[in-house]
């Protein structure tokens, strides 16, 4: 198979939850666990960093990555979902595995996966632990790309956990409370194995402390440790709360030799180590465009409040959500006084640009329909003077369309 015929087979073949939602969630460890059995537990055979969260997550695992590679390790580095190009998942010191190597590894057990029934992600995630022991990496970053506990990464054994924020995302998967969500996330918790909290929450703290008792974990919050201040170049206001749980991570790694200068330069250089994209990324200037791949209440709130924080003449929002999403809750947060551009995004999930212009109005927020994303964006660009401001977002998919 070629590399295109290699993707068609992986997207089509098999339930993809970034394409389908729920239908598409396991919800069960046998078929990784398997998997891994057939594959010799690769995940046994490198040294890990567990991140998981529901915003925060992608950031802090880039930023891990960074730095450590600026410390002279070998990082594998395991993040979901991609923007452009399936093979952002899956790098090594930011560089994405080869084509070569993922249709070998597909073509290589594609009896096991036909017979088992194997989901997109479980085999996505064999496929990078695979990977990364094969090339022998020092370190692997390993994201969670849903909840926690019964997450297909979750059969790790890593040197340390990171939880990042926990919001009100997924509802239909991970519960309907904060709380019930952070148990689902702190089922990366591991026996003996410290895990840090990046932002200490009211309404999940005690989850995390009582789970982290249980196996006997050391827990850390991230913003009751004291830490010297670092610059990233990620923008963002935001993103110095994920920081501190970076530095608080690093803390935990005793077996690496990381220094200050190793953080300062690796903060300074996530996108350049690791090729990070969407977050509060600049697209233009004159007028400035700005895109961020926040997509729940509790990331919209930052991007929001780091909008209102901007110098500009006139707004414009290009925004487009997926079907599940809670836009009571999401909406209202977005400015009244502002040029809407709505859009549906090009997946399967995509919600229907007449029904988010309903919900819209309902909010006081008015706007124009468009069939495409990419048509969104070029109206506003059209309608945008130079000193005005346009944002695209509401979705990672929304925002894959346009870098």
């Amino acid at each position: 198979m070629t590399y295109k015929e290699t993707l068609a087979w992986m997207f089509t073949q098999l339930p993809v939850y970034q394409q389908k939602g729920k239908v598409a969630y396991n919800g069960k460890m046998d078929n990784i666990q398997a998997f891994s059995t057939f594959l010799k537990h690769p995940e046994t055979k490198f040294k890990s960093i567990h991140v998981a969260g529901t915003n925060g997550k992608g950031s802090s695992s880039h930023m891990l990555a960074s730095i450590l590679q600026e410390a002279g390790y070998k990082v594998g580095l395991y993040t979901s979902p991609h923007l452009k190009d399936f093979r952002e998942r899956i790098k090594i010191n930011g560089k994405t595995i080869r084509k070569k190597e993922v249709v070998r590894f597909i073509e290589g057990n594609k009896v096991f996966l036909e017979e088992n029934r194997l989901s997109f992600f479980e085999m996505t995630v064999g496929m990078a632990f695979d990977y990364f022991a094969h090339k022998k990496v020092d370190i692997a970053v390993v994201e969670v790309g849903l909840g926690g506990r019964l997450d297909s990464t979750n059969i790790l054994n890593p040197e340390v956990a990171l939880i990042t924020n926990i919001g009100m995302d997924h509802l239909d998967m991970l519960g309907d409370t904060l709380s019930k969500i952070a148990r689902e996330k702190a089922g990366i918790i591991k026996t003996d194995i410290p895990v840090v909290v990046s932002e200490y929450q009211d309404e999940v703290a005690e989850v995390f402390s009582a789970v982290a008792a249980s196996k006997h974990a050391k827990i850390v919050f991230a913003d009751h440790v004291e830490h010297k201040t670092y610059k990233t170049s990620l923008l963002g206001n935001y993103q110095f709360r994920n920081v501190k749980g970076v530095l608080s991570v690093l803390d935990e790694l005793k077996e690496f030799n990381v220094k200050k200068k190793h953080i300062k330069r690796g903060l300074m250089r996530v996108v350049v180590n690791t090729g990070l994209l969407g977050r509060w990324q600049i697209l233009g200037k004159k007028p400035m465009v700005v895109c961020d791949t926040a997509h729940n209440k509790e990331g919209l709130a930052y991007v929001t409040e780091q909008l209102a924080q901007q110098e500009f003449k006139t707004l414009h929002l290009v925004l487009g959500f997926v079907k599940e999403k809670d836009l009571d809750r999401i909406l209202p947060l977005f400015p009244k006084n502002a040029k809407y551009y709505f859009c549906r995004p090009n997946i399967m999930r995509g919600l229907e640009v007449v029904t988010l212009v309903g919900k819209a109005r309902e909010q006081g927020l008015v706007g124009e329909a468009y069939d495409s994303v990419n048509k969104a964006f070029k109206a506003a660009k059209k309608k945008a003077g130079k000193n005005d401001f346009i944002f695209i977002g509401g979705s990672t998919f929304t925002v894959a369309e346009v870098v």
